[in-house]
């Protein structure tokens, strides 16, 4: 992947981030004048979103280094561990909370509710929505796990905000409790984020398939010369894909017409599926009986 894709992600990321910590001030300077529990651990998960970002571009600036003799498959797969940190931060984030919540319900304390404070969430909650909807969009368009992780930890800033905001309408009605419940189901919705962004994540380390065998099969076998296919193996990232598979052809070709095929199967891959970084062909002559037993 360019230079271009690393520098639009990272560009994203500090809008992003800057536009977090408005947040996040906003929130939590007036939650403190008023006292609002909810407001309060609202803004402290704004802040985390910013912290999130933060790792987000330096597993950028390590995954975008180019590949070297140590590292020959390249750096990519820091963007994967910036993901599993954001997801990390999502932990600490619903730890926070429900813990607030607990102590607020053994201790009560009700907040002051002003038209204000109404004022402040919506207005957040416009400017996460926004920020949300463009970075998940932005992060499909570019492929970016880290884009697409972070954007989750917004949207669930956004939930967070239309909770406090429930939660403060129940309190002016004369429902104190409802601001340390709201904390608790705020809790359960970011673990459950976090257990999103931590599946993918596995899916990234642990090699997980990124193409059906059977689509590879079928674009191999398409180019002329390819009499058989198989042994199709993918790994790597949604953006960074490595194939290897064997393939058999006629016998009696020279070895530079062989590899002039396999040279054709890694174009005719690399064409038709968007992703793949790079592809190993094992050339056999038709014929040959492949041995898969193990000892």
């Amino acid at each position: 992947m360019s230079n271009s894709h690393f520098q639009e992600v990272r560009s994203i990321l500090w809008w992003v981030l800057g536009l977090n910590i408005a947040v996040a001030l906003a929130k939590l300077i007036y939650g403190l004048l008023t006292q609002s529990l909810g407001m309060q651990a609202d803004g402290f998960h704004s802040l985390f979103d910013g912290v999130s970002n933060i790792i987000g571009l330096i597993g950028i600036a390590l995954a975008s280094q180019p590949a070297d003799h140590l590292h020959p498959y390249g750096h990519k797969k820091f963007e994967t561990l910036a993901s599993a940190g954001i997801a990390v931060m999502l932990i600490g984030t619903c730890g926070y909370v429900g813990w607030r919540g607990i102590s607020n319900l053994a201790h009560p304390s009700p907040p002051l509710v002003t038209s204000v404070s109404f004022g402040v969430m919506v207005i957040t909650m416009v400017i996460n929505g926004g920020v949300s909807y463009w970075e998940r969009k932005k992060g499909k368009e570019l492929h970016s796990e880290v884009l697409i992780a972070d954007s989750y930890h917004t949207s669930s800033d956004l939930l967070t905000s239309f909770s406090v905001i429930c939660g403060l309408a129940a309190v002016r009605l004369g429902y104190p409790m409802a601001d340390s419940i709201i904390a608790l189901i705020i809790a359960l919705v970011i673990a459950w984020t976090a257990l999103t962004i931590f599946r993918e994540v596995t899916h990234s380390l642990s090699d997980q398939i990124r193409y059906s065998p059977n689509e590879i099969r079928a674009t191999v076998l398409s180019v002329p010369g390819v009499l058989e296919t198989h042994e199709i193996r993918t790994r790597g990232l949604a953006h960074h894909v490595f194939v290897d598979l064997s393939i058999h052809v006629e016998s009696r070709l020279s070895i530079e017409k062989a590899h002039i095929i396999a040279h054709n199967v890694e174009k005719k891959l690399k064409k038709e599926f968007d992703g793949i970084e790079d592809v190993v062909v094992h050339i056999e002559p038709h014929g040959h009986h492949h041995h898969e037993e193990k000892k």
